[in-house]
């Protein structure tokens, strides 16, 4: 019941942005501006506010290190399985085996066994450094082929997301967030950032739903890049077991290792990789992979709770 609860709210977003596309209630040119919107101006907000407020301990910089590793690796590895996949997805099938979506099905779900942890959090501080920090320059870089050195440095420092890290990372490292944490105006920000930043995880699940296409050409490719996924992070979790044989006897973390690498890519990639989404099936294609992956999340979360817990 508690998965239930926790992720009916996300199958209901998704079904409500399918059912506006069927039923003609928002029409193309609408859901693009919404994704202007959230892609263009709110996320790269939401990202400013985790590199601001990031903090990394040293205790765990070992176990970051090694998230952030898989995460490279696992797109080296979608590129050597697209092939596998289909020729037709394999300009970008192999960015969707990278990262996770680690606040708003991972953690949620972690949480509704443990109460209180950080463990995925610590996870999702690689996910966040690859996404919004190395991905953005490099596809700036795919999407900027054959132009100038010049002309590629602009589209790099141009992407809002690559803006926001920076602005964030600065001040983050310059004192900055510590001076407007002991300042008046510090309720103020969080207010602003709360504000700006609430509408984003429906909207985007929205958006998902609304550019959901499932049919006999796309449903192939999508479980094969599943099939490849759930290997390559069944590894990853061996990886733990290998690295950090200590941290795997606690129960808690084992759990939080298990439901978090299971779980679906995340959210954040869409409007980072959108740049080599060449039509509107490469995005059906995108948001159907994710949708059918959460599936997968809810099985493993199911039996990490009948046999773990």
């Amino acid at each position: 019941m508690k998965a239930l609860t926790i992720l009916f709210p996300v199958f209901f977003m998704i079904l409500l942005g399918f059912t506006a596309k069927v039923r003609g209630w928002i029409t193309r040119s609408q859901k693009a501006g919404a994704n202007a919107i959230v892609f263009q101006i709110l996320f790269p907000i939401m990202v400013f506010n985790m590199m601001l407020t990031v903090s990394v301990e040293t205790s765990s910089l070992f176990v970051i290190l090694y998230v952030f590793a898989a995460f490279v690796l696992a797109m080296a590895v979608g590129k050597l399985v697209s092939g596998f996949v289909g020729k037709k997805y394999s300009h970008f099938s192999y960015l969707l085996m990278s990262t996770v979506e680690g606040g708003n099905v991972a953690l949620p779900l972690y949480l509704s066994i443990v109460g209180s942890s950080s463990n995925t959090v610590i996870f999702d501080i690689a996910g966040s450094a690859l996404c919004f920090i190395v991905l953005p320059v490099w596809i700036a870089r795919l999407s900027s082929s054959g132009v100038s050195a010049k002309e590629l440095m602009k589209n790099i420092f141009s992407n809002s997301f690559v803006v926001a890290v920076i602005l964030g990372l600065v001040l983050n490292l310059s004192g900055g967030y510590r001076l407007l944490a002991a300042s008046p105006f510090f309720e103020l920000y969080t207010g602003v950032v709360n504000q700006a930043t609430a509408p984003i995880v429906g909207m985007i699940l929205f958006i998902l739903g609304y550019d959901l296409r499932i049919d006999k050409e796309t449903i192939g490719p999508i479980l094969r890049l599943a099939v490849a996924r759930v290997l390559f992070y069944g590894a990853v979790i061996g990886g733990f077991f290998l690295l950090f044989p200590v941290l795997m006897q606690d129960k808690s973390f084992l759990m939080a290792v298990l439901i978090y690498f299971m779980s679906p890519t995340g959210f954040g990639m869409l409007p980072v990789i959108a740049p080599v989404l060449k039509n509107r099936e490469d995005a059906s294609f995108a948001s159907a992979y994710i949708s059918v992956y959460m599936l997968i999340t809810l099985a493993v979360y199911a039996l990490v709770v009948v046999f773990i817990v």
